[in-house]
């Protein structure tokens, strides 16, 4: 048998005298590996590019309004205007929520939600009432205060529970106090009351009046009336107004404006 020829040795001879891979070293693809590597993250982008705002199959189909109390879902859905048919990635849900907010302002607040492959959800919170205030171009009318004071609806009859608000400045002190506060702050002084009652008086409370910033009172079913004063101190007044109707249950007026000092009288 021949043995290995020139070529051979000298291939061998250079093979041994080329020096091993350093230890942790990678060796780096090939540019071919790259190319392709790149081709293919080209595709995958491409296609789900297409997946998303081209094809048929994640296109808005269904508009879901949820935690309607008193709007009904149609008209959630009709101020929201959400494009029907549209890719689902490109509906703008910030915009749905300002255009709801806008057109419905007894929303308190809404999450618009993408639901996948076909829906897009409305989770609605409406305001709720805590007083109630004649409409001042209309008689027959009342408009709804939340708890921010925020006039937002307007109703013709008020619902059940709810106190109506008086702004009845007086000569004087309260007519000086309408110019300084202004009437909506007072409607907000009036709405920070109606928040610190005490349950059971929050039943009971027909109307809320506000003569000045510091001289607001309220009145009670059966004719009875609390004078309150600000709203400042209004825990305190809250406990000492329930301790003063258990002492003087048949009182017909009571007074926690000062509440270190309360009275009663008409018992």
């Amino acid at each position: 048998m021949a043995g290995p020829t020139t070529t051979d040795r000298e291939q061998e001879s250079s093979e041994a005298s080329e020096p091993p891979p350093a230890a942790g070293w990678v060796r780096m693809p090939s540019v071919r590996t790259l190319v392709v590597a790149g081709v293919l993250l080209v595709l995958l982008g491409a296609g789900g590019t297409w997946l998303l705002y081209g094809s048929p199959w994640l296109r808005v189909e269904r508009v879901k309004p949820s935690g309607t109390r008193v709007l009904t879902p149609s008209q959630v859905r009709d101020a929201a205007a959400v494009p029907v048919g549209a890719p689902l990635i490109s509906v703008d849900t910030d915009a749905i929520e300002d255009r709801l907010r806008r057109e419905l302002p007894r929303i308190d607040s809404v999450d618009v939600v993408r639901s996948w492959p076909h829906g897009i959800g409305l989770k609605v919170t409406e305001r709720k009432p805590v007083l109630i205030v004649e409409d001042g171009r209309n008689s027959d009318k009342f408009v709804e205060v939340d708890r921010e004071g925020v006039r937002f609806a307007t109703v013709d009859k008020p619902l059940k529970g709810v106190p109506r608000l008086e702004l009845t400045p007086d000569q004087g002190s309260a007519e000086a106090s309408l110019r300084r506060f202004g009437p909506s702050r007072l409607v907000r002084e009036a709405v920070r009351v109606a928040g610190q009652l005490p349950k059971p008086v929050a039943r009971d409370t027909r109307t809320v009046k506000v003569r000045s910033y510091d001289a607001i009172s309220l009145e009670l079913s059966g004719g009875r009336t609390v004078a309150w004063g600000s709203a400042e101190q209004g825990d305190t007044k809250a406990r000492t107004l329930t301790a003063l109707m258990k002492a003087a249950p048949k009182a017909r007026h009571l007074d926690v404006s000062v509440p270190t000092a309360p009275a009663v009288s008409g018992s």
